[in-house]
């Protein structure tokens, strides 16, 4: 039995992760999916001042408070930069990481330091324009971003997308690197389409030696082949 923790990225929640969960669940092991500060059920919480640290917090939280040891922390999309500080500061609760299509963001960056600049100078005009200048409102080009084409899944993830604290792409990350380079490490590509967004931190996990697994979906891979997902997570 193996115990996962389960991240999503910007826009979205838990939800995009309760597929696989119930699946390795059947399989007799342990899923915590996760929502971050300010997002989906927690959309709340959204304010200014939810940052990287906020989401930090809110994963050593759920790992703490129920106790949990030697986890495989599994991170999507945004949430692959909140990796380093994550395993700082669970002290040694993280025994392995799955970076499911996630930005590696090194000590001292923010995500936007590893995406394309056209995709920062886009998300910082969403929220100068729509979102007060601090949220990146969700927007239907998204979908076809992440390559979701098809009608039923779009209209299960579209509603429950929720607007993005633009702090959390901004704020640089702390950590020691060493913290990662001790773990077994898993990099997940998804080919069907590809992100290019995602070119760097790709090339990051294959120059450091992360284990390169791939699958045939788009970015919410998890939703569209869970139990493929689950495969990958289980070996």
């Amino acid at each position: 039995m193996s115990t996962f923790v389960l991240v999503p990225g910007a826009f979205h929640g838990a939800w995009v992760w309760t597929p696989v969960a119930e699946e390795l669940q059947s399989r007799g092991h342990r899923a915590f999916p996760i929502t971050l500060s300010g997002l989906a059920e927690r959309k709340d919480l959204l304010s200014p001042d939810v940052g990287v640290d906020t989401h930090v917090r809110d994963v050593v939280d759920m790992v703490t408070s129920h106790d949990l040891t030697d986890v495989t922390l599994v991170l999507h999309s945004y949430s692959g930069v909140l990796a380093g500080p994550v395993v700082e500061q669970a002290e040694g609760r993280i025994t392995r990481l799955v970076l499911a299509a996630g930005f590696i963001a090194h000590p001292g960056e923010s995500n936007f330091s590893v995406e394309p600049p056209a995709s920062v100078e886009a998300f910082t005009r969403l929220a100068d324009d729509d979102g007060d200048g601090w949220r990146i409102p969700v927007q239907r080009a998204f979908l076809e971003r992440w390559g979701i084409t098809d009608p039923e899944l779009a209209a299960y993830v579209w509603p429950r997308l929720t607007d993005f604290p633009l702090r959390c792409s901004t704020d640089p990350v702390s950590f020691d690197a060493r913290v990662l380079a001790a773990l077994p490490r898993t990099y997940i590509e998804h080919t069907a389409p590809a992100l290019p967004a995602l070119a760097v931190s790709i090339a990051r996990a294959r120059d450091e030696g992360w284990h390169m697994r791939s699958i045939e979906a788009g970015h919410d891979f998890m939703l569209e082949k869970p139990q493929e997902t689950a495969d990958l997570l289980e070996s």
